[in-house]
């Protein structure tokens, strides 16, 4: 993600109607400012809400709670801070609590908090498979310990869903990894419109248009695509720099530690 992006998706947005969302992460727009034009959360809204006047483009905080941030902190000032001034939050507690019952009592935790702060924020719950595997019963789980343990506003607040097929990315080879299950992935979609809830799938990059068609035939409502557009912009700029300053650029990333996770 980069300002060049962001500036793209406005664009496209404008011209053919809102068909692409903004989801930063963390480290990439945050309450004290990330790797992305070192945008704060506040400084991010107001660029696409009022600098580039879109109203409608649709903001989410993607992997938002405890260490998903540059540092490492328990992700409720984040959580305060998106309250404000995103559409849709990301609740994924899954990356520290594995456990099912751990990391369905953290989310539960991070909707009420996000919910006592801005009764019409809406949520996606899940998580992706390089971050923690989820069978198609223990998804199912999750959406009727949620129905049962929120009331019921905040449950239907609950807007997306994160579905897995099997993939995952590798992104020094630039290529979509893993063996895309169509089986698990029509199962997950269904436990989805059973709750009434919008199915999305992560890691999306290196798909051909067939990919994308064959998910879509199935159900599948949306799906994010993350450092696809970020290392083709880079490797446009590599095509323009002579080979001194590229590595003057490689070492300024290195210095920098951004990448680290």
């Amino acid at each position: 993600m980069s300002k060049n992006v962001v500036d793209a998706v406005l664009e496209f947005n404008y011209e053919f109607g809102d068909i692409f969302g903004l989801l930063p992460s963390r480290r990439q727009v945050e309450y004290n400012g990330g790797y992305v034009n070192d945008w704060n959360t506040e400084e991010f809204h107001s660029y696409v809400r009022y600098a580039c006047f879109d109203m409608t483009t649709l903001i989410e905080r993607d992997h938002s709670g405890a260490g998903q941030g540059y540092e490492y902190d328990d992700g409720y000032e984040s959580l305060k801070e998106d309250c404000q001034f995103v559409d849709i939050i990301h609740i994924d507690p899954w990356k520290n609590h594995q456990g099912y019952y751990d990391g369905l009592k953290e989310c539960i935790k991070n909707i009420e908090f996000c919910y006592y702060t801005n009764r019409d924020m809406k949520f996606e719950v899940g998580t992706e498979e390089a971050i923690r595997k989820f069978s198609v019963v223990e998804l199912d789980s999750l959406l009727t310990d949620l129905y049962y343990k929120l009331s019921d506003d905040m449950f239907d607040n609950i807007e997306y869903v994160v579905v897995q097929s099997g993939v995952g990315l590798d992104l020094g080879n630039m290529r979509n990894t893993g063996t895309f299950n169509p089986d698990r992935l029509e199962k997950m979609i269904k436990v989805c419109k059973k709750y009434g809830k919008k199915s999305k799938e992560h890691n999306g990059d290196y798909l051909s248009i067939d990919d994308y068609n064959k998910r879509f035939d199935m159900g599948l409502d949306s799906v994010n695509i993350a450092p696809e557009f970020g290392q083709l912009e880079t490797l446009i700029y590599l095509n323009h720099m002579d080979s001194e300053s590229i590595s003057k650029w490689y070492d300024l990333c290195m210095e920098s530690k951004r990448w680290e996770k």
